[in-house]
C-alpha cells in the first residue's frame, strides 16, 4: 500500500510539511496491513522542475518523485497559499505530470495560510485543479491557518478526511457515516417521507393541468 505526501512548503520546519505528515498518519492508521509512505519535498526539486519546462527532461529526482506520485494507492497534497491560491512551486510540479497521470487516483487536498480568510482556497483553486486532472478528490479538505494549530477542529477536520481518503485505497476502512446534527430544544424529529401509493420514492407528482387548475379555482 503506498501513500505519498507531496509537500509544496518552502520553510524549514514548515507548517506545510506538518500537516501533511499528520493526514499521513491519520491516513495509515485506517489502512489494513503494511503501508509505504513517501514525502515529496517541492522545494527539493525546483531547479529540476524548472529544466524540465525548458528541455522537456525531468532529473533523475524530479522522475522519481512522478513515479512515486503516479504509482500512489492514495495522495496527500499541501500546499501554502501565496497571492489567494496555490504557490507556483505546486502548480508547476503538476504541470510537468501527463494529463492522466492522476485519472482515478484518490487525492486528499490541504493547504496552509496565515489567515482563515484564504480556506476557500481549497474549493477555487485545488479541487478544480485535481477535477480536471480526473482525480477522485475526497469530500473533505483541510486548511490550517495559523491560529488553527491546537485549536479545537482541525483535528477532527484531519481525522475525517484521512477516513474518505483510506475508504477509497485499496485494504482501506470505510469513513464513518456523518453523525446526525442534534436536534434543539422543542424541536420536533424528522421523520422520513412515506412513499405515496404506487410509488416507492416518496414523491408524488402532480401534473401542471391540476397545478393550474387548482390555482384558478
Amino acid at each position: 500500500m503506498k501513500l505519498v505526501v507531496v509537500s509544496a512548503g518552502l520553510s524549514v520546519p514548515s507548517s506545510t510539511r506538518l500537516l501533511g505528515d499528520r493526514l499521513a498518519a491519520a491516513t495509515a492508521g485506517r489502512v489494513s496491513g503494511e503501508v509505504d509512505l513517501r514525502v515529496v519535498e517541492l522545494r527539493d526539486l525546483a531547479v529540476e522542475i524548472a529544466h524540465n519546462f525548458t528541455n522537456g527532461f525531468p532529473g533523475r529526482a524530479l522522475s522519481a518523485a512522478i513515479d512515486d506520485v503516479t504509482s500512489a494507492d492514495g495522495l496527500i497534497v499541501v500546499t501554502p497559499v501565496f497571492s489567494a491560491s496555490y504557490s507556483g512551486l505546486f502548480k508547476s510540479f503538476f504541470d510537468v505530470l501527463d494529463k492522466d497521470a492522476l485519472a482515478g487516483r484518490p487525492v486528499l487536498i490541504a493547504a496552509t495560510g496565515g489567515t482563515g480568510r484564504h480556506s476557500l482556497v481549497l474549493e477555487h483553486a485545488l479541487r478544480p485543479l485535481f477535477a480536471y486532472l480526473r482525480a477522485v478528490v475526497v469530500p473533505t479538505g483541510v486548511y490550517a491557518a495559523s491560529e488553527d494549530w491546537g485549536a479545537e477542529g482541525l483535528a477532527e477536520r484531519i481525522e475525517r478526511a484521512a477516513g474518505e481518503l483510506a475508504a477509497l485505497m485499496p485494504a482501506g476502512t470505510p469513513a464513518p457515516a456523518p453523525m446526525p446534527s442534534s436536534a434543539s430544544a422543542g424541536s420536533e424529529a424528522v421523520v422520513p417521507a412515506q412513499p405515496a401509493p404506487g410509488r416507492a420514492d416518496g414523491f408524488h407528482v402532480v401534473p401542471f393541468e391540476e397545478q393550474l387548475a387548482a390555482l384558478r379555482a
